[in-house]
């Protein structure tokens, strides 16, 4: 019907997996180590911190009220955003484990 065996079906079914988890983890080192150094988020950070001095120095304490609660929120982003690169890049190593031992076992019922 399609002209193709089952193993090579396999096999193509192991490139093409292999092929998503190598754009997968890729994309998860990206999110690391680009996402992580954020110039917008430093500068959100440390205008946030000169916020909070001056309310304290002025006795502002709304003001640092509202500071701190902006911190800790770009605080829980930057765990976000490490978070969903590790998850990336384990779920990328596991395709790509997965793909590689089923081109293996393939390989090695064909000899």
């Amino acid at each position: 019907m399609f002209g193709y065996t089952f193993h090579e079906l396999l096999f193509a079914m192991a490139v093409v997996i292999f092929s998503v988890g190598f754009i997968t983890f890729w994309v998860g080192v990206y999110i690391l180590v680009a996402r992580s150094a954020n110039r917008e988020l430093t500068a959100i950070t440390k205008q946030t911190i000169q916020m909070a001095q001056k309310g304290i120095t002025d006795g502002l304490s709304g003001l640092v009220g509202n500071a701190s609660t902006l911190i800790t929120a770009l605080n829980q982003l930057v765990h976000t955003q490490n978070g969903v690169g590790s998850f990336l890049i384990i779920i990328g190593l596991a395709l790509m484990v997965a793909s590689t031992s089923l081109a293996l076992y393939l390989f090695t019922k064909s000899v």
